[in-house]
């Protein structure tokens, strides 16, 4: 039976609605589809399944409309050129997209659009993408779950009672019901890696300082936080990741030879870990063992990371983030909070309420300060000469997505369980690692489990390379249809 998004090509039949950029791309250079076709295809699809995900905050429908009726008349005349020429893409609300609002997920920004792209934006639209709309987060990005006061909570699409993760969640949910060809995301403490994970799409955290995030909200000041921050596609494909990736980085893609490097799959250890998720790494393992020069050694670095990763994002006990929240501009925006939450204030979620208290809880002293400057130079050079020729497999998180409010318990527990359940994700974002997230298989419900492939900056076209392998071989990008 026919769908909607089929299209015939040399009789074989496409959805486009599962067709990744460059496919999208294809059809419409080969003229199998218009873009305004396409386009229309995407906005409907929105339109069916954004109500029981919400994973939309605001759209851009008639606006990419009009573009893509100006990319049909380009494609007319000969005059069409970008990489992305006619391809729509989703955007996470966080990125200053001209027109559109950039709230933070807080209601009292509601209402503030910046009068410039991002530079991500910037570069993608010079390619040619027509952005059809934003996708929901957290607070301020603040959280490894999708919720907020302004737009509400965004739900996994593939059980609507789970969660999409975060804070990229509305962008990985949408990729995964097929409502875009690729999107952009941001990750300082797994924000690309749980939605892809979670949501089962592919995911690329950019490594320190490989991508602009001039315009991204809220901006990171921090040096050491700012070495944390990764943004990055949310794809349906690793030949996309890799393809936007190349578009919005400072940084050009070597090629390089999987032959030289050796592949560390992660062994489990004293850490949670799913039985599902231990057999796909073992399954990853037998797959590549006779291919490449393969090992099951511990990860250095590992058990140190998870509370780096919690001390650098308390380094001013959550000021910065309490001033973009209340819009305090007095030097002590801890009382402006701590007044808020006396009054019972509506206007943020717990979730941001909880991480501030956090952040004020965890702050380190300047003497920690100090230790940790040092830590982390002593780990950037044991890295630097480990991850030279060796790519690290790993788990992104100790088990499938969850039920809502799971994960946020997890790693903001008073009682510190985030040094159980936050080592995997936390080693990139500790030590400003690239990392991809593929995703291998499902749980015993059907529930999407991703790996991610980390290693150093200026070896990218290594981690692309073996996730394009493992990719073909295991689960790879699978379109979602709702269920409850």
């Amino acid at each position: 039976m026919r769908q909607v998004g089929d299209v015939l090509i040399k009789d074989k039949t496409v959805n486009v609605l599962d067709a990744d950029a460059v496919s999208i791309k294809q059809l419409i250079e080969q003229k199998q589809m218009t873009v305004t076709e396409i386009t229309e295809t995407y906005i409907q699809r929105i339109k069916d399944t954004n109500p029981a995900v919400n994973f939309l905050t605001e759209d851009r429908f008639s606006v990419a409309l009009q573009e893509a009726e100006e990319a049909d008349r380009l494609l007319a005349t000969g005059e069409a050129k970008g990489a992305l020429f006619g391809v729509p893409i989703s955007m996470k609300e966080s990125f200053d997209v001209m027109g559109m609002q950039t709230t933070g997920g807080l209601q009292r920004l509601k209402g503030f659009v910046p009068d410039e792209d991002a530079e991500v934006v910037d570069r993608l639209k010079a390619e040619g993408a027509i952005i059809l709309g934003k996708t929901n987060t957290p607070e301020l990005c603040f959280c490894q779950e999708t919720d907020n006061k302004l737009y509400g909570r965004t739900n996994n699409p593939w059980n609507l009672d789970r969660t999409a993760g975060g804070s990229s969640g509305g962008e990985g949910a949408a990729i995964a019901l097929g409502c875009a060809a690729v999107g952009l995301g941001s990750d300082i403490g797994g924000s690309i890696r749980f939605p892809s994970h979670f949501n089962g799409v592919i995911g690329f955290k950019s490594g320190n300082g490989s991508v602009s995030q001039d315009g991204s909200f809220p901006y990171v000041d921090n040096d050491l936080q700012q070495r944390m921050l990764g943004i990055g596609p949310i794809a349906k494909s690793v030949r996309d990741a890799k393809l936007l990736y190349s578009i919005i980085s400072d940084k050009s893609i070597v090629e390089q030879s999987l032959d030289s490097f050796t592949l560390n799959v992660f062994r489990t250890t004293n850490y949670p870990l799913s039985a599902r998720t231990s057999k796909l790494l073992n399954d990853v393992y037998v797959f590549l063992e006779d291919k490449f020069s393969t090992e099951r050694e511990p990860v250095p670095l590992l058990d140190q990371s998870a509370l780096l990763w919690q001390e650098i994002m308390s380094i001013d006990g959550g000021k910065a983030t309490s001033s973009h929240a209340f819009g305090s501009r007095s030097r002590s925006p801890h009382i402006a909070f701590v007044k808020e939450l006396w009054k019972g204030n509506a206007d943020i979620h717990r979730y941001l309420s909880w991480a501030l208290i956090g952040a004020a809880l965890f702050k380190p002293s300047h003497r920690r300060m100090s230790e940790m400057r040092n830590e982390l130079a002593e780990g950037d050079k044991l890295l630097e000469a480990y991850l030279e020729h060796r790519l690290l497999i790993m788990p992104v998180y100790h088990t499938a997505a969850p039920r809502h409010n799971v994960v946020y318990k997890e790693i903001f527990s008073i009682q510190k369980t985030f040094l159980q359940y936050m080592p995997f994700t936390a080693y990139a974002n500790t030590w400003g690692l690239p990392a991809l997230t593929i995703p291998i298989g499902t749980d015993e419900d059907g529930m999407p489990i991703g790996l991610q492939i980390i290693g150093k900056n200026g070896n990218e076209d290594a981690i692309f390379s073996l996730g394009a392998l493992l990719e073909k071989q295991f689960l790879g990008y699978k379109r979602a249809e709702l269920t409850s």
